[in-house]
């Protein structure tokens, strides 16, 4: 498998630090509102790039954290005269939700900043000691003077660094590009003991501190949006780098922004949508299809016409895993002839493709088309006698491929029981020959979005591709 490492702008052979085993951190996000559409995308995307590493056999130990201690969160607290334990939770609790909905598995670790204190005062200790690290009058500083390896993610140059965009200016730092690694308490704020007193660490530490705990000194894969390679990522590599003295992560992977409508998202554009906001209109699965039908590191953008290709895409998937239910359920023979086994054969192909798709730098757009290829392959060679045996295959090889990128996993049976019933009613109708009753039942089908077919297995439906 060939990854395109943010470090050494190439692709590289994915060789992880132990055989079978791999270590990843995706950075999560902070706990102060629902999560964005920008920032479904990396969730998405690298679960994609989980599933596909266990299905490829390797054990694969994922950790996503929790930013629960931050400005906004804070903030957040005293607008609604509560505690920020009380917005953190809420919202943890409510990103489940939403990532739930979106088929992202839950990480096998999913820590919290708050929770890990004392492995980040660690961290900053060790900083300390090796001179990397200094005390101002509002908390503790990385020097990035002192790193020489400062800027090499990003492909900055340290000296062209100033107090310009994305750096906060701080009369108290030595240099523009210092970042805190630990900030003194202020009026009103929570805060913990440390050896600086009191105060709360930086945002840049926690994922240094609780990456080293949950994987190592070194991990395989770190990844996350490409907002974040400049200046979080370069900050992670500088404070965990400088405070073990080895390489903090092998593969460091970022995807591309999203547009709305051809224009960047920013609140004072008004097209700054949560992902909540989004489910009221549309289905998540199909936002999910819809990630994933461009390459990752290729920017995407999202519009109405954009999101009804996914929406028949996904639907086209659904058709034909539903098509070959039916033949599973209602077929007359069992057992597949000559001609069925040698297509199966045939079929197996599409595996190979598929994993060349897949394993070429995570190309989920090459490896849903290879999908639907093998979804028109099959259709073409389904007939009136099909075995429920090949159907079972067939149904196989789809859904294999589909669980790596997480879909069709919508459980629709209420909804379908529903339209069962007025087939099975339409049927009787038929069969009393009250045909007035049959068309009415017809009629009322077609407005629900689904068409029926005669077939030599009984009648089935689908809904409706626009």
């Amino acid at each position: 498998m060939k990854l395109y490492n943010t470090l050494t702008r190439k692709k590289e052979d994915f060789v992880p630090l132990e055989q079978g085993r791999v270590g990843m951190y995706v950075c999560g996000p902070t706990v102060y509102d629902f999560f964005h559409i920008g920032n479904a995308r990396p969730f998405i995307v690298f679960d994609v790039l989980r599933r596909y590493l266990e299905y490829k056999g390797y054990e694969v130990t994922y950790v996503q954290n929790f930013t629960d201690v931050d400005d906004k969160i804070i903030k957040r607290a005293a607008d609604e005269n509560t505690t920020m334990q009380e917005i953190s939770e809420r919202y943890i609790n409510e990103y489940f939700k939403d990532a739930d909905r979106l088929g992202i598995k839950r990480a096998t670790v999913h820590p919290k900043a708050t929770e890990h204190i004392r492995e980040i005062i660690d961290v900053i200790c060790m900083l300390e000691e090796k001179g990397l690290a200094y005390t101002a009058e509002d908390g503790v500083y990385f020097d990035t003077r002192k790193f020489p390896g400062y800027g090499k993610l990003s492909r900055q140059n340290l000296e062209d660094l100033n107090a310009g965009a994305r750096v906060e200016v701080d009369t108290n730092k030595k240099n523009p590009a210092d970042f805190a690694l630990w900030k003194k308490q202020k009026p009103g704020e929570p805060a913990w003991d440390s050896p600086w007193g009191k105060g709360r660490p930086g945002w840049h530490i926690e994922c240094s501190a609780m990456s080293t705990k949950y994987l190592g000194q070194t991990i395989d894969i770190h990844a996350g949006g490409q907002d974040l390679i400049f200046p979080h990522h370069e900050n992670e590599i500088a404070q965990s780098e400088g405070a073990t003295g080895k390489p903090f992560a092998r593969y460091w992977l970022h995807n591309g922004f999203i547009n709305i409508e051809n224009q960047k998202m920013s609140k004072s554009l008004g097209n700054f949508f949560t992902i909540r906001d989004i489910s009221r209109e549309y289905d998540l699965e199909t936002i999910r299809f819809f990630m994933l039908s461009a390459h990752y590191r290729n920017p995407v953008n999202f519009s109405r016409e954009m999101f009804e290709q996914a929406r028949s895409g996904l639907l086209r998937l659904y058709n034909a895993k539903r098509d070959l239910e039916h033949i599973i359920r209602n077929a007359d023979r069992t057992q597949m002839d000559l001609a069925e086994k040698e297509k199966t054969k045939q079929l197996e192909g599409y595996r190979n493709r598929f994993e060349e798709a897949m394993e070429d730098d995570l190309n989920t757009a090459d490896a849903l088309a290879v999908i639907f290829e093998l979804v028109r392959d099959i259709n073409t060679c389904i007939k009136g006698e099909t075995s429920a045996a090949f159907a079972q295959q067939a149904l196989g090889f789809i859904m294999k491929f589909v669980g790596v990128l997480g879909l069709l996993v919508k459980q629709e049976e209420k909804l379908d029981q529903d339209i069962e019933r007025l087939v099975a009613d339409r049927e009787k109708a038929r069969g009393q020959k009250d045909w007035p009753l049959a068309d009415k039942i017809r009629d009322e089908l077609r407005e629900r979005g689904i068409i029926i077919e005669d077939t030599p297995q009984g009648v089935k439906w689908k809904r409706i591709i626009q």
